[in-house]
């Protein structure tokens, strides 16, 4: 017949389950805590080269076909458009069609170093263009999402060159 203290070692405790568990669990918040912010950064960076590459498109575009396309900003996203008889109308289709902003992100739009006021809704006219003549209307646009430290701005030249800069903490 077993000792009874032999069978009292072969096993664990509930205690020490839920110990383990505990801790389990712990590590697991913290990992996906971890990786949720650096896809935040990384989706925001995606986001912004994403802008970057289309405002060059769009400006090259405005040059090729000797017509003006405008950028529109608003608080859910961006659309591109081009004037038709003193009218702005928005590509339906193809690489210069509307897009959304990713979920959470802010969009703070300067010219001449002087804010322009980013709308729930799209406005009348763009607030930046590409002329044919291959200029850009020269901005700033600072990007972020959520909480996540990364910020991003779009530095657009007269020359219609638009750059990526990664903004410090410091400089915010």
């Amino acid at each position: 017949m077993p000792h009874p203290q032999s069978r009292r070692s072969r096993g664990f405790t509930l205690i020490e389950l839920l110990v383990v568990l505990v801790i389990i669990g712990v590590l697991w918040a913290t990992l996906t805590l971890a990786i949720g912010s650096a896809g935040g950064e990384r989706q925001l960076e995606r986001e912004a080269e994403q802008l970057r590459a289309l405002v060059g498109y769009a400006c090259e575009q405005a040059e090729l076909s000797g017509r003006e396309i405008g950028i529109s900003l608003n608080g859910a996203g961006y659309r591109f458009s081009r004037l038709e008889r003193d009218v702005w109308l928005a590509f339906g289709s193809g690489e210069l069609r509307a897009r959304t902003w990713a979920a959470g992100t802010t969009a703070r739009l300067a010219r001449d170093g002087n804010g322009v006021e980013i709308a729930a809704q799209f406005p009348d006219k763009p607030q930046l263009l590409c002329f044919s003549s291959g200029e850009l209307t020269p901005f700033e646009l600072d990007l972020g999402i959520g909480d996540v430290a990364a910020r991003y701005r779009l530095d657009g030249s007269p020359d219609g060159n638009v750059n990526l800069v990664a903004v410090p903490d410091h400089v915010r």
